[in-house]
C-alpha cells in the first residue's frame, strides 16, 4: 500500500498557503507534517480525504495504491482519520460505536468483530459502555480500532495526541503507531509538537513562505 501525493498546492482565496511539494508515503510508514496554527496541515488531509471546503483550494493528485482519489467520494477512498477529539458517537454504545460505518452482516460475525476489537484494545467487557464513562485512554483506543475496523488503506492523524496528559500521550502514541505499522498502513501525521513524531520516520515542516521542507 502506497499513498502518494503529487504536485499538491493549497490556497486560500488567492492567497498561496501551501506551494507545490510530492510526498510519497509506503506501507507502514508514519509521516509527520509539522507548521504553525493557520499554515494549511489540516487543509491537506481534508483535501486527501476528500472533504476540503471553500474558501480552502487544492490541486495535485492524490494516489493511493495507484488509483487517483481526487474525484472519487469521501466515502469510497478507503481513508481513515483520527482527530484531536475522539468524536465518538454519545447515544451509542462501544460497541455500537465500533460498528459505525462496518457493512452489515450476521449478528454473530458482527458480535465477534467487536470482541476481536475489544480484545486487541485491552477493553474487553466494555461494548455496553456509554463512551462518557470511559477514560480518556480508552476512548482513544476505541476511535483508534474504530478506524481500523473500517480496513482503511490509509490513515490520516490530525493532532490526535494534543488533548491527553503527558503521560498518557507517549502510551497512546506508541500503541496508534504500533497497531497502524502492524497492519501496513501508509500514514500522514498532523501535528505541532515534534514530540508527537515517531522515532526515526520522516518529518516535513511547512514554513512561513509556504514551502514544504525536510526537517
Amino acid at each position: 500500500m502506497t499513498l502518494l501525493l503529487e504536485n499538491i498546492s493549497l490556497t486560500i482565496g488567492d492567497v498561496l498557503l501551501l506551494k507545490r511539494f510530492t510526498i510519497s508515503i509506503e506501507a507502514g510508514e508514519i509521516v509527520t507534517l509539522m507548521g504553525p496554527s493557520g499554515c494549511g496541515k489540516s487543509s491537506i488531509l481534508a483535501y486527501i480525504a476528500g472533504d476540503l471546503t471553500a474558501p480552502m483550494r487544492a490541486t495535485g493528485r492524490v494516489m493511493l495504491n495507484g488509483v487517483d482519489l481526487v474525484r472519487m467520494a469521501p466515502e469510497r477512498r478507503e481513508i481513515g482519520r483520527l482527530f484531536q477529539d475522539d468524536l465518538l458517537f454519545p447515544h451509542l454504545t462501544v460497541g455500537e460505536n465500533l460498528l459505525f460505518g462496518i457493512a452489515r452482516g450476521g449478528s454473530a460475525e458482527r458480535r465477534d468483530l467487536v470482541n476481536d476489537a475489544l480484545s486487541r484494545a485491552q477493553l474487553e467487557g466494555l461494548e455496553n459502555r456509554a463512551p462518557h464513562t470511559l477514560s480518556n485512554g480508552q476512548k482513544a483506543r476505541v476511535a483508534l480500532f474504530r478506524a481500523l475496523m473500517a480496513k482503511p488503506q490509509a490513515m490520516l492523524l490530525d493532532e490526535p495526541f494534543s488533548k491527553l496528559d503527558a503521560e498518557l500521550r507517549q502510551s497512546i502514541r506508541n500503541y496508534v503507531f504500533a497497531h497502524l505499522r502492524e497492519r501496513n498502513i501508509p500514514t500522514l501525521l498532523v501535528t505541532h509538537d515534534r514530540e508527537d513524531a515517531p522515532l526515526g520516520g520522516r518529518i516535513f515542516r511547512i514554513s512561513n513562505k509556504g514551502d514544504l521542507i525536510r526537517a
